[in-house]
């Protein structure tokens, strides 16, 4: 639940200051999938002219896979935060799947740790 405990990034994923927030899905009786769908983040975005965007969250096999494809779409490179997403996999290979999606569409998987390095 927003707000949550639970809810919050473990330290690792802790945004920088200048990171953009942003926050999905706030109707109550409406469902968004992307992160871009009823948000600022596209205005958000090209005003800091960020070309390259860094996902992550749950469900990878619904908001983060819709996410990425919107960006795509959009013209954002994308990095795939591989250890920042996880799925709900109704079915047994739904993340996987979705995974294999976004790689296809141009994200690029990539690992907090490779960040830093």
């Amino acid at each position: 639940m927003a707000g949550s405990p639970g809810s919050l990034p473990p330290p690792a994923f802790q945004a920088p200051p200048s990171a953009v927030i942003v926050h999905k899905a706030t109707a109550r009786n409406k469902e968004a999938y992307s992160a871009f769908q009823d948000t600022r983040l596209d205005e958000q975005l090209h005003a800091a002219r960020a070309r390259r965007v860094f996902i992550g969250g749950l469900a990878t096999d619904y908001c983060v896979l819709n996410t990425v494809k919107d960006a795509r779409r959009l013209g954002y490179e994308v990095c795939l935060l591989m250890d920042g997403i996880r799925a709900v996999n109704v079915h047994p290979d739904d993340g996987r799947k979705a995974e294999e999606d976004m790689v296809r569409l141009g994200a690029v998987p990539i690992r907090l740790e490779n960040l830093a390095a």
